[in-house]
């Protein structure tokens, strides 16, 4: 008798243990990655939320300052009615007839109202070059054909939580709003 040995074909139906510890392993690899990815995209977020916040805070200052510039009258810089060298205060009467000034002294802008003063910049804000350009405010009694004017220039950095700096530079140009041309 010539017996045939049948040879059989086990067919393996599933995974072997290494398989699964492999592409367990991958997974982990792949999911601490985006994980990564995912924590530093949200830091990145909140940093750039956080700058955001004191740049507006910066613009809003800066848009108080025009309107209250605006409505007021017999402006002066801390070098005379005129001082288009720039300088670091300017004083004016307000529509309400009180005596205003605000002062770019260390790092700050401070606002003084009737001699009282208030701090109007965040501490992670330092000012530094900064000043005031005031032209055409001659005294009311000399002739004069410019309405007056006044640029407001700030630059400094804004310091991060990290002890990083990012630069800033801002300027608006002001023109008083009743008529002072003789």
């Amino acid at each position: 008798m010539n017996y045939k040995r049948q040879i059989k074909k086990s067919k393996n139906t599933g995974y072997t243990i290494i398989e699964t510890m492999i592409a367990i392993s991958l997974f982990l690899i792949i999911i601490t990655i985006g994980m990564g990815a995912l924590l530093n995209a949200n830091a990145l977020h909140k940093k750039s939320q956080n700058k955001r916040s004191i740049v507006d805070n910066l613009n809003f200052i800066m848009e108080d300052m025009s309107r209250n510039i605006r409505t007021g009258s017999n402006y002066s810089c801390d070098r005379g009615p005129n001082c288009s060298s720039g300088g670091t205060t300017l004083s004016f009467i307000s529509s309400d007839s009180t005596a205003w000034s605000y002062r770019i002294s260390g790092n700050a802008i401070f606002r003084s109202i009737s001699g009282v003063d208030t701090e109007l910049t965040p501490s992670e804000v330092k000012i530094n070059n900064s000043g005031f350009v005031v032209v055409g405010a001659e005294p009311f009694s000399t002739p004069d054909t410019q309405q007056p004017l006044v640029t407001i220039m700030l630059s400094g950095a804004i310091t991060e939580s990290d002890g990083s700096l990012t630069p800033f530079s801002l300027q608006t140009s002001v023109s008083q709003r009743l008529l002072d041309i003789n």
